[in-house]
């Protein structure tokens, strides 16, 4: 009786294409995001604002790598990114905004009244008769008052003629063009600006001119005209099991999440 050594069984299954095979290596998991290049604090190319920051938390969170497509956050950003399914998530929408299914709210923020720390207007509300008198900053969408919550709050209180618009897209070859409505204030082109709470707190900290912050009242102009945000990650609707992923993400690094909006000086209402 011929006996088989070991290794000979080992050569024999080989040849025959039997026995184990080498397990192929498991994918590589991916958390394709969609961001602006050029919008800090948010995001940009170079991965330095707070969206590009938690995008990476949140990867290293669920073992993925985290891959970027880029494109200019204007009209149509969520159709043409995520429901084209160009990537997976959006780092910063609205929690109340109907085309994605949002995480829980990470932050909330709100429009502030942004003036020179010395001798610029202390304004808190819309209803302030100084707005009448200064010059004001607000950001526009388009080429009139009727597409942000500043402008319209100005326009249903007469404020108008003093109002300077600064375009939310403006020089896109120029670094996070949203900026230049808080820089205006430090140069003095306006008295007094209406900015998004999240922009004006990270501009304002810049070296320069000292700026003050007040949250805008009221929170909710009636009828419905809303100044504070709840803020989260969104997905696509439908994509329950992501959402849920990173919710529970989100709630296991609570504490890092707050620390990062802080030290990119977000406030809060």
């Amino acid at each position: 009786m011929s006996v088989l050594l070991p290794w000979t069984v080992g050569l024999l299954l080989f040849a025959s294409g039997a026995g184990p095979t080498p397990s192929e290596p498991k994918p590589e998991r991916v958390l394709r995001v969609c961001a602006d290049p050029n919008n800090l604090p948010f995001s940009n190319a170079r991965g330095e604002g707070f969206e590009n920051r938690l995008a990476e938390l949140l990867g290293r969170e669920l073992k993925a790598r985290v891959e970027y497509t880029w494109w200019a956050q204007r009209r149509g950003f969520i159709r043409s990114t995520l429901k084209a399914n160009l990537c997976d998530v959006v780092m910063g929408v609205p929690s109340e905004l109907e085309m994605v299914l949002p995480t829980r709210p990470y932050y909330r923020s709100t429009y502030v009244f942004v003036s020179k720390k010395d001798g610029g207007p202390k304004v808190r509300s819309f209803d302030d008769p100084v707005l009448h008198d200064v010059k004001v900053g607000v950001h526009l969408v388009g080429d009139d008052f009727s597409n942000t919550p500043p402008a319209h709050a100005l326009t249903r209180r007469g404020i108008i003629q003093n109002v300077a618009g600064y375009t939310l897209y403006g020089d896109y070859t120029e670094d996070s063009p949203p900026s230049a409505l808080v820089e205006a204030v430090r140069k003095g082109d306006v008295d007094v600006a209406v900015v998004w709470g999240p922009l004006a707190g990270y501009y304002a900290r810049r070296p320069g001119v000292p700026l003050t912050l007040t949250p805008v009242t009221p929170q909710v102009d009636p009828p419905g005209l809303v100044f504070a945000f709840d803020i989260a990650v969104g997905v696509r609707r439908g994509d329950k099991a992501l959402r849920d992923e990173l919710d529970a993400a989100l709630t296991r690094r609570k504490r890092e999440v707050r620390a990062l909006l802080a030290s990119y000086g977000v406030p809060s209402p």
